[in-house]
Order: C-alpha cells, then sequence, then structure tokens
C-alpha cells in the first residue's frame, strides 16, 4: 500500500522462450512449474497466489496484486500496487534454464504511476527499470528498444521496453493482438460495485468475487470464457478468463480520488469487427471512467482504427495517438480518450 493511496497502475512483463525438444513432457514446458516454484518467484515480487484456473492451453492466477499466466513456452505477469515485479526475472529466467528452454522474447510496458514516488526500485523511473532489464537479459537478445509513448495529457504516458534474438517467432500467431486498457475517475456510483456488500460475513474471496461478477456485468464481457474472480476487503476486484488460448483479465481499484481499473485481453485480427466493438461498449458501461488509454499491440494489422469508431458513441472522445515500431512486437498504437465532458 502506498502512503498517498494504493497504485492501481500495472506493470506487465511477458517473456517468451524456445527449447530444443518442444515436445518433452506432453508440451507442457513452463507449466511444469509446481506452485512452490512459482510462489518462489513471486516472493521476488511481493505478491502471492490466491485462485487459479487452467485449461488444456495455459495456466491463469489471480494474484494479491493482479494476474499470472502460464503457457508452455510463454509467461505474463501483471502486478500494481508497489510489486517488484522485475525482480521476477532472474527465477523466471532459472527455472526455464532448468526446463531446457531458453529467453528469445522479453516485453515489457506500463501506464504513468498515480503515485511514483512510493515506487520501490526497480521502478524509481523509467530509467531505472530499463537498466535492470537489461543487466539481466541474456546477450542474445541484442535488438532491443525502450521509449515512453505520450499523450495530449501528461499524466498518461506508455512505458514499453521490447528486447529480442529474432531468430525465433513469437509463440502466438501473428494474428493475433494484444490489447491493453487503463482507465481513471471511475463513476462514482459504480466503482462502489466493487466494495464488500457485507464485510465480516465470512464469505471467501472467490464467492464474493462470482458475486461481484454477475452484479456488475462483467461477466457479459466475454460470455463464453471460464472466469476465476476474487474480491479483496475491504475493496477491490480481479478477474482471470479464459477462452481456449485467450484470457482476459480485469483489475478494479475503487477508492474515490485514485480510482482505476484495466482490462487486458487477446484477440485475432480474423475475429468479427464488431467484436472488439462490443467488449468495449461492455467494459466502458461497467466502469465509465472519465479518461481511458488503449494500447494495442499488433505485428500485422490496424485494429487500433476501430477503437476510435466503437468509444465516439459512448461518450469518450479520442484526444491523441501515436504509433511505433518494435522489434518482434511490431507496431504498438497508443490511444487516449476522455469524457467529452472534459
Amino acid at each position: 500500500m502506498a502512503a498517498s493511496g494504493f497504485e492501481g497502475f500495472e506493470k506487465r512483463l511477458e517473456l517468451h522462450f524456445f527449447g530444443d525438444d518442444p515436445v518433452s513432457h506432453d508440451n507442457m514446458g513452463l507449466r511444469l512449474l509446481d506452485l512452490e516454484s512459482l510462489q518462489e518467484v513471486l516472493n521476488a515480487v511481493q505478491c502471492t497466489i490466491v485462485s487459479a484456473v487452467g485449461n488444456h492451453y495455459f495456466d491463469a492466477y489471480v494474484l494479491s496484486e493482479s494476474s499470472l499466466f502460464v503457457y508452455p513456452t510463454k509467461v505474463i505477469i501483471k502486478t500494481c500496487g508497489t510489486t517488484q515485479l522485475l525482480k521476477s526475472i532472474r527465477p523466471l529466467l532459472q527455472y526455464a534454464h532448468d526446463l531446457g528452454l531458453t529467453l528469445c522474447e522479453c516485453r515489457y510496458t506500463r501506464g504513468s504511476f498515480i503515485f511514483p514516488k512510493s515506487q520501490p526500485f526497480p521502478h524509481t523511473s523509467f530509467k531505472d527499470e530499463v537498466i535492470y532489464i537489461e543487466e539481466n537479459l541474456p546477450t542474445n537478445l541484442c535488438y532491443r528498444k525502450a521509449t515512453v509513448m505520450p499523450s495530449k495529457l501528461p499524466t498518461h504516458s506508455w512505458h514499453v521496453f521490447t528486447a529480442s534474438d529474432q531468430t525465433h517467432p513469437q509463440n502466438m500467431p501473428d494474428v493475433l493482438y494484444t490489447m491493453e486498457i487503463c482507465m481513471t475517475e471511475l463513476d462514482r456510483v459504480l466503482a462502489r460495485k466493487f466494495y464488500l456488500r457485507d464485510p465480516g460475513d465470512g464469505k471467501s474471496g472467490d464467492i464474493a468475487g462470482k458475486e461481484m461478477t454477475e452484479l456488475t456485468g462483467i461477466g457479459d464481457t466475454n460470455p463464453g470464457a471460464i472466469l476465476c474472480e476474487f474480491a479483496f476487503d475491504p475493496c477491490g476486484y480481479s478477474m482471470n478468463g479464459i477462452d481456449g488460448d485467450r484470457y482476459s483479465t480485469i483489475h478494479v481499484t475503487p477508492e474515490d480520488g485514485y480510482s482505476y481499473a484495466s482490462y487486458e485481453c487477446v484477440g485475432s485480427i480474423y475475429d468479427d469487427k464488431d467484436d472488439v466493438v462490443k467488449v468495449l461498449k461492455k467494459v466502458v458501461q461497467v466502469f465509465r471512467p472519465g479518461t481511458m488509454t488503449v494500447s494495442i499491440t499488433c505485428t500485422s494489422h490496424d485494429i487500433w482504427t476501430r477503437i476510435a469508431l466503437a468509444l465516439e458513441p459512448l461518450g469518450l472522445k479520442c484526444r491523441s495517438c501515436v504509433m511505433d515500431e518494435f522489434p518482434t512486437a511490431g507496431s504498438i498504437v497508443f490511444q487516449l480518450f476522455t469524457a467529452r465532458r472534459k
């Protein structure tokens, strides 16, 4: 907990690996790591696992601060608050090495912290983060780029670092894109739904989380997914959804003055073009943010052009749009939206 308030903005780390024998152990790869090993990694970050769900493709964990996704050759960790996310790199690389896997790509992204002075090292500045990452990456990841993508509001920038050996393709096909949404100034009435209704009633975080999912309409954002949700005491909410080899995740910090919510998902450029519109509409209806940023990472498509068209009828106007190219990751487009009343 930061002294001035809880930091909702997540830090996100994505690591891709390859191995000489990808079919060994039934192609389980990193999924062979047991809970004890995963918790050892998370101890370095300073968070814990509170709930989990999995399918044939990957495992999804709700953390005390956000989420962890483990595929056979890919891992994604998102953590909020004052966690030290980047300290997961060393133990993850060691465990991957023990499994015969080698790192071939690294991606780190985050928004601008609400309480930057409360962040511990190495998250004290983006410069410190980049130096720390580079000191812990193997030398084969020689194609590296770090940048801060600005917006019309100086309080909302997108920080990106990528590194790759450019000899191994991504584990996910190029037709897939990642959409990261960050929302602040949530509607106060809607935000109150993310407080426990009856504190001290003895309900588990899982049961209370399911109630919040139903109460807020979050379940409608991806009705075909298997959901794993958790409600925190006295407030706050996290959800992971798994749908085949794709995931979606939501995290909410509802406190007045620094309210925040995030939504992230993976989609395909071949999906029905209305799918993105439907998801965005439902997410906005759940939170009604005053300010919203959308980051789209995709190697070969202009999926981002649908975003502004989808949000305009919902009362959100695009104030700025920035695009940049990154090795292997492809294009990243960062858009800022604010309510028309601003």
